[in-house]
């Protein structure tokens, strides 16, 4: 078995080492698309036009499944993408639902890119699940570039996120949607900023289960693909092959 990742960036790492551990015994394909990063200020057209040519050489190199580990992509691509395919597609979505599920009362914050947050599926997700008008979406972009670059110094990121959120009285937040998987690389970074009653939300653990399902679906014993097992990874970037792991695996130890 065989399942194809790809994100704009290293984003996607963030929702492959989550299913490595989940799932360690299938083959997986890392795709980064380096020479197109960042999707989430983009046209809707260009980033639609990346990610159909990266499904396209992920069906090519005979994957049985694809997640798109991008939440922008998802909302931009998905739907056509699942018209137009035989394999099953996977998507993502900010963890919008879940935030508002665990926490009854307070408001939810929501970062994404800015395009996620312009797109219609994310805005058909809010209206259907926050009936109370509770979430407050806010544009994060630079992230993205933060984690391209492994710019993780704290006392800048601190600052970054203190000057983002002084808009807003976090007394009255109960918890924060990550909703790009680059922003994952973060968490640790907002546990120290935020207030401790603020709980955080990914949507890497959901979209990993969903992945799994799939697999079951298609008829893969549950003990082939929870065995212990050297995990095998190719790591393409923008279609070349990369021979090293190095990148791959230093991001990987961030998460």
């Amino acid at each position: 078995m065989k399942v194809g990742i790809f994100d704009s960036g290293v984003g996607g790492i963030t929702v492959l080492k989550k299913a490595m551990e989940y799932l360690p015994a299938v083959d997986y394909i890392y795709y980064t698309d380096n020479l197109h990063v960042p999707y989430g200020t983009k046209p809707k057209e260009e980033v639609y036009g990346y990610v159909k040519q990266i499904v396209d050489f992920l069906i090519k190199e005979g994957v049985d499944v694809i997640v798109i580990a991008c939440n922008t992509a998802t909302c931009i691509a998905v739907q056509r993408l699942r018209e137009q395919t035989q394999i099953p597609i996977i998507g993502m979505e900010p963890a919008v639902k879940l935030a508002l599920d665990d926490n009854i009362e307070g408001k939810i914050l929501v970062t994404a890119t800015p395009l996620t947050l312009t797109t219609d599926k994310y805005k058909n997700l809010v209206e259907h699940t926050d009936t109370n008008h509770r979430t407050v979406s806010l544009p994060l972009p630079e992230l993205v570039q933060f984690a391209e670059e492994r710019d993780f110094n704290e006392e800048k990121l601190c600052a970054y996120f203190a000057e983002k959120f002084s808009q807003y009285d976090l007394n009255e937040f109960r918890g924060i949607v990550l909703g790009c998987t680059h922003f994952v690389y973060f968490r640790k970074y907002l546990e120290k900023i935020l207030p401790a009653h603020m709980k955080i939300y990914d949507g890497n653990d959901g979209t990993v289960r969903h992945l799994r399902e799939c697999l079951l679906l298609n008829d893969k014993p549950i003990k082939d693909l929870q065995q212990k097992a050297t995990t095998h990874v190719e790591f393409y970037y923008s279609g070349k092959k990369c021979e090293s792991l190095d990148i791959l695996e230093s991001y990987l130890k961030l998460v």
